[in-house]
């Protein structure tokens, strides 16, 4: 434990001096496993190379021998140099979009990237585009005329809400989104209303010359806010997404309506939750209120960020850490769900063994058309379940409940639940 936390702040640290074009300043005392622990976090949540190069001239960098040096930096130059294609390659994919008067909105990603010093440091596994639903036909065309595939082919993308695509023969992945929280969601669902009119205020931004729409500054805030906290609501999000709102916060604050944020979080019982981002955001990176326009609204929210730190620390990139903590996603979900039924949130082995069928047919699309073949559908889970904590120590169905129960108590702690 002392390892983990020696190596959290110092990966938090990092975090801090990269957005800045900072090196670290260690001298001595970190040994090579220490270091190895360092890249390990920072490769699940997904900033090895802004760690990397914000670490690899400090002193106590060169203590760390040849070899295990140049595989970490080989590492990272496959990532930046992917991110680079991916990136090429989804302009060049939005021009035509453009060119067949289409509006795609994009979130995110790209536009996160654009906050950053060096962009391709701040890399993505997809990119995320929102259209309207009456443009999907159109631009399903273009996607599959300039060699984009559909990711799961068994999905009717007409009904879907989200169409996950890759390319033939490339590295682009792209989650094409209709709206941006699936409505069938019990816990969030509701959360769309907030963007009915996201068209209608989208801005336009450049990216290496490409003119793109994008949500006007206090959407985009909104929405990222919210993303984290429906990843939260499941099995947690990591300190990349914090450092995307932190960035955009002290970037764009002057054109955000804070108070209208405010008042949209209070409805979803989010505003705790992300007064507490915040918290850490000016703990442990580079929040500043006075540059954000921060408001006395959300101060008065006196959130700790602590609690909330450690648990998407422990979490990775979308909680994935392991395992068990991707299973403790569904104790979560229902303690949400029952608290907005006005019950009171109970930890469940049952809803970790046997989710409902809305969280199923995300693994098991097939249920979307034969509804009747969910108890099949369990049965296969519970064997890939046992199959993969077969081939990992410390994953099973108890530490599930361990991990949800203490994850219900954040909810509680934050006031998203009773």
């Amino acid at each position: 434990m002392q390892i983990e936390n020696k190596v959290s702040d110092r990966l938090l640290e990092a975090l801090r001096c990269f957005p800045e074009g900072k090196k670290v300043t260690w001298e001595t005392g970190i040994s090579g496993e220490e270091w190895m622990e360092l890249f390990q976090m920072a490769v699940q949540h997904q900033v090895l190379p802004m760690i990397y190069e914000t670490v690899c001239k400090c002193q106590a960098f060169r203590s760390l021998p040849e070899n295990e040096k140049g595989a970490v930096r080989q590492r990272v130059i496959w990532q930046v140099m992917l991110q680079e294609k991916k990136t090429a390659e989804f302009l060049n994919l939005y021009q035509k979009l453009l060119k067949e008067h289409l509006t795609p909105v994009v979130v995110k990603g790209m536009i996160c990237r654009e906050l950053y010093e060096n962009p391709n440091y701040r890399t993505s596994g997809d990119e995320d585009v929102l259209i309207p639903w009456e443009q999907f036909p159109a631009c399903d065309r273009v996607f599959r005329e300039n060699g984009m595939q559909y990711r799961n082919p068994e999905l009717e993308v007409e009904k879907e809400g989200e169409v996950p695509y890759l390319k033939k023969g490339g590295v682009l992945h792209i989650e094409l989104h209709k709206e941006l929280f699936s409505f069938q969601s019990e816990a969030y669902g509701d959360f769309n209303h907030f963007f009915e009119d996201v068209f209608r205020r989208k801005i336009q931004t450049e990216i290496q010359g490409v003119p793109i729409y994008t949500m006007g500054h206090t959407d985009h805030m909104l929405y990222l806010i919210f993303h984290a906290f429906k990843h939260f609501l499941h099995r947690g999000f990591g300190i990349r997404q914090v450092c995307d709102i932190v960035l955009y916060a002290n970037t764009y604050g002057a054109e955000i309506d804070w108070e209208y944020l405010y008042r949209s979080c209070a409805q979803v019982h989010a505003e705790n939750f992300a007064a507490a981002l915040f918290d850490i955001g000016e703990k442990k990176l580079n929040f500043d209120r006075v540059q954000a326009h921060y408001p006395e609204v959300w101060q008065s929210e006196e959130a700790d960020g602590d609690a909330l730190l450690e648990d998407l620390l422990d979490g990775g990139v979308f909680g994935d850490s392991n395992m068990s903590r991707k299973h403790s996603s569904n104790i979560t979900l229902q303690a949400v769900i029952e608290d907005k039924k006005g019950k009171k949130a109970n930890t469940s082995l049952l809803h970790s063994v046997f989710p409902d069928r809305t969280y199923m047919e995300r693994a098991y699309p097939y249920l979307k058309k034969y509804p009747f073949l969910l108890p099949k559908a369990w049965i296969s889970r519970i064997g890939n379940y046992i199959k993969e904590t077969r081939r990992t120590e410390g994953d099973d169905a108890w530490e599930s409940i361990v991990i949800g129960s203490k994850r219900v108590e954040l909810l509680k702690k934050y006031k998203i639940i009773q």
